[in-house]
């Protein structure tokens, strides 16, 4: 597993591509840290999700499922869905296992035209635990949610853009430069505000809200932003 941070946007990259980018159990530890130093780092505004080779990721190691194992998935995957910046997904190959769990932790998934996506669970007598599944209910259709976790049918690119598991399908030779576009974007906006709305819509909490609406109108983003719209110029926010 490969992370770089370069100015305002940090890149997570699965580097197993002769094994499909399996993922093991130290694999999980990992990308625990890196999603800790991109908590901790306030320069960092958006984080990349992305793989090395033909499949974005086969899913945990079957072979090392063992006592604790669902759960130390499931404890990364909802840190990623609750990381303090927005993530967005580069899904150059197929998904399978829990790697589509850990694709929909992203805010944003970008996908070529090829892929498909396949979550065996079922079949090998492995329930998905409770917050993939509360994931897969709430951003994604019944019928698809019926169909990848209960049938374990695959799934195709024009079939998750149209449940809602993938925002965008692009050609495979456009992909990197749409998600480092869509990095870009949501670098460019106010971090301050961009990451209290993110916490909104994976955890809402009106206390919380209130705050975050607080601190935001007191920033010196919040003034750099109504200043450049009046004059027309472009906002150069600060995170501050």
């Amino acid at each position: 597993m490969i992370f770089s941070v370069d100015g305002h946007v940090a890149r997570v990259r699965l580097n197993r591509p002769a094994e499909h980018n399996r993922i093991e159990p130290a694999d999980l530890d990992l990308l625990a840290s890196h999603i800790a130093a991109v908590n901790a780092n306030r320069d960092v505004r958006v984080m990349i999700l992305e793989s090395s080779g033909k499949t974005f990721s086969s899913g945990f190691h079957l072979g090392a499922i063992g006592a604790g194992a669902p759960q130390r998935f499931e404890q990364v995957a909802d840190a990623l869905a609750w990381c303090r910046v927005p993530t967005v997904a580069a899904i150059q190959g197929s998904v399978y296992g829990g790697a589509a769990d850990l694709a929909l932790a992203c805010d944003f998934r970008v996908g070529a035209p090829h892929i498909e996506l396949m979550v065996p669970a079922v079949r090998l007598g492995i329930p998905y635990y409770p917050s993939a599944i509360e994931r897969f209910i709430h951003r994604l259709t019944p019928r698809a949610v019926k169909r990848i976790l209960l049938l374990c049918e695959r799934v195709n690119a024009a079939e998750l853009l149209e449940c809602g598991y993938l925002d965008e399908v692009v050609p495979a030779e456009e992909l990197d430069s749409r998600v480092e576009a869509l990095a870009a974007q949501i670098a460019a906006l106010a971090p301050m505000a961009v990451q209290a709305l993110k916490a909104q819509f994976n955890r809402f909490d009106r206390a919380a809200a209130s705050e975050a609406v607080r601190a935001c109108l007191a920033s010196a983003d919040h003034k750099e932003g109504l200043a450049a719209w009046l004059e027309k110029l472009t906002a150069r926010f600060t995170g501050a």
